[in-house]
């Protein structure tokens, strides 16, 4: 006889079944945060990277073109709009894995998971859209005279 009665032959399944429940609400609050947690982080990133390069261009007084700003500026914006765009297509197969309806226009979206995937799709878009226009002024601008 086992000492703890609790203790059953399908113990490591229910693990298993655990463990899966943990990832897969990883995944649905990873798909309905990780582009809003992108746009906000570009935009901390917009703000230090031009302070900085506008900083020292009042230092020494001499307005000059700061490519390497705009550059490390354009890279971040287009990691964090890959990390968008991953979390968008990680809610897109979720909602696939939850949905009751074909088709992503038409969802009624009740239950809490099929919700938070398809509201996880709609947030990456708009974010990544928003990193697309948030990126876009420093192709076109100095940094310094957009942020003026």
């Amino acid at each position: 006889m086992d000492a703890n009665p609790r203790m059953h032959k399908h113990e490591p399944a229910n693990e298993a079944a655990v463990e899966t429940a943990r990832a897969r609400r990883r995944s649905l609050w990873f798909g309905m945060a990780g582009s809003a947690f992108a746009w906000v982080l570009l935009g901390c990133f917009d703000i230090t990277v031009t302070w900085r390069a506008c900083m020292l261009q009042e230092d020494w007084g001499v307005p000059q073109h700061a490519t390497t700003a705009t550059a490390l500026y354009l890279i971040g914006a287009l990691v964090l709009l890959g990390l968008t765009v991953y979390a968008g297509f990680t809610s897109y197969q979720n909602w696939r894995r939850f949905a009751t309806m074909p088709d992503l226009v038409e969802t009624k979206a009740v239950d809490r998971h099929e919700f938070m995937a398809a509201a996880g799709v709609l947030v990456a878009i708009t974010m990544g859209m928003g990193i697309v226009w948030l990126a876009l002024p420093p192709l076109f601008l100095d940094l310094c005279w957009r942020a003026r």
